[in-house]
């Protein structure tokens, strides 16, 4: 089994769902229960991939997804690992706005790459910046209502190098609004600057609210960055050969604009799905 990492760019609103809570947010976004990172569950990528294939090859995306009508005929070639938060945008004084991660992110992130990058260190509450951010204001960056102290980490150069062209393909926005905070300030902005939006439903003949049909959803906000896996391994169904590579190749052999989570009626959900090269493929 190989492993290919993959970042999801959401271009419209993300609501990957819990369903209903008693908590003030009726409808939270999906979070991990013990870090509470937001996530896109890796079925619902699954689920996605799946019918984006179904329709330019039948065969092959029954041996790579598995199959759908008799489930015990043979296993699925490919694995798909939840999206786990990698850069929040955060409305920022400078610049408009800030994609903003943290060291813990930047760790879980260099697992998933298989890379040795360097990872800030932090000693109390701070922001680490690129020489060229174009977000900070006298030594600082204020992100929505916090004020952070700044510095300039050249190192972040190593993460821009790969993330940059991957973010914001053509023109690079993402360099100079790239900015790495203290793991407690990522806490509060994760649980806090995502979006929320107030829904209701009309009563058709009256033209106001229907009883009960007045509910708060929260949703990552556009330009969210998370990054996930995808482990591919052999086919498994008679008379479709395929590796490893073939099998990811198949499942995300490019760049992708899918529709991911729930509300895509309403626009929500319109992502990026970007594999993201290894260096021996780029090599190679």
């Amino acid at each position: 089994m190989i492993t290919r990492p993959f970042l999801l760019h959401a271009l419209s609103p993300l609501h990957a769902g819990t369903g209903h809570t008693a908590d003030i947010i009726d409808l939270p976004t999906a979070r991990m229960k013990a870090t509470g990172i937001p996530f896109v569950p890796g079925s619902s990528i699954k689920g996605v991939l799946r019918d984006a294939r179904r329709v330019a090859d039948p065969e092959k995306t029954e041996a790579v997804f598995g199959p759908s009508n008799d489930p015990s005929a043979h296993a699925g070639a490919l694995v798909v690992g939840d999206a786990r938060l990698l850069a929040l945008p955060v409305r920022s004084f400078r610049g408009t706005f800030a994609w903003v991660t943290s060291p813990l992110l930047l760790v879980l992130a260099q697992r998933d790459l298989e890379t040795n990058l360097s990872i800030p260190d932090f000693a109390g509450r701070g922001a680490l910046v690129p020489p060229t951010s174009a977000c900070v204001h006298n030594d600082r960056l204020y992100l929505e209502d916090l004020n952070l102290p700044a510095e300039e980490f050249p190192n972040l150069a190593q993460w821009t190098e790969i993330l940059g062209p991957l973010a914001s393909p053509g023109e690079d926005i993402f360099t100079k609004r790239f900015a790495v905070v203290d793991d407690d300030t990522m806490t509060f902005l994760w649980e806090t600057a995502t979006q929320v939006d107030v829904r209701i439903r009309l009563n058709e003949r009256t033209r106001t609210v229907a009883p009960g049909a007045l509910w708060l959803e929260e949703s990552l906000p556009p330009e969210t960055l998370l990054i996930g896996l995808l482990a591919g391994d052999r086919s498994r169904r008679n008379g479709i050969a395929m590796t490893p590579e073939d099998v990811l190749s198949f499942a995300l052999p490019k760049e992708e604009v899918l529709q991911l989570g729930g509300k895509a009626t309403t626009g929500r959900g319109r992502c990026r799905l970007i594999p993201v090269p290894r260096k021996e493929d780029a090599h190679g």
